[in-house]
């Protein structure tokens, strides 16, 4: 069982920067894919970054390309979303999810069966 605890959210102007935390306990994400999701008011929850905790691969949505990073600290057991010029239409409850996926299959909901209980961005122009 891993238990996920998001934390970083809150108010952030456009242009401005922001930091999102991903904490594991009760496990570590040794083996697992970790991935960044958000849900906008009224949307369908959208796949934002994916990371496997062992190895190289890292991938962004097109959407966020440029401008967010996911990364991570293995001393801490965390995964950060960096979240750099954000603009209005990124606000959203981000959400930190585990898994095992395919790598091809990293941005499906359905490939997550760890969730964390979600963190609000609210990005003002």
């Amino acid at each position: 069982q891993v238990q996920l605890v998001e934390s970083g959210g809150g108010l952030v102007q456009t242009g401005g920067s922001l930091r999102l935390s991903c904490a594991a306990s009760g496990s570590t994400f040794s083996g697992y894919a970790v991935a960044w999701f958000r849900q906008g008011q009224g949307k369908e929850r959208e796949w934002v970054a994916a990371l496997r905790w062992s190895g190289g691969n890292i991938d962004h949505a097109d959407s966020v390309k440029g401008r967010f990073t996911i990364s991570k600290d293995i001393a801490k057991n965390t995964v950060y979303l960096q979240m750099n010029s954000p603009k209005p239409e990124d606000t959203a409850v981000y959400y930190c999810a585990v898994g095992r996926p395919p790598w091809g299959l990293r941005s499906r909901i359905e490939s997550y069966y760890y969730w964390g209980q979600g963190t609000q961005v609210t990005v003002s122009s």
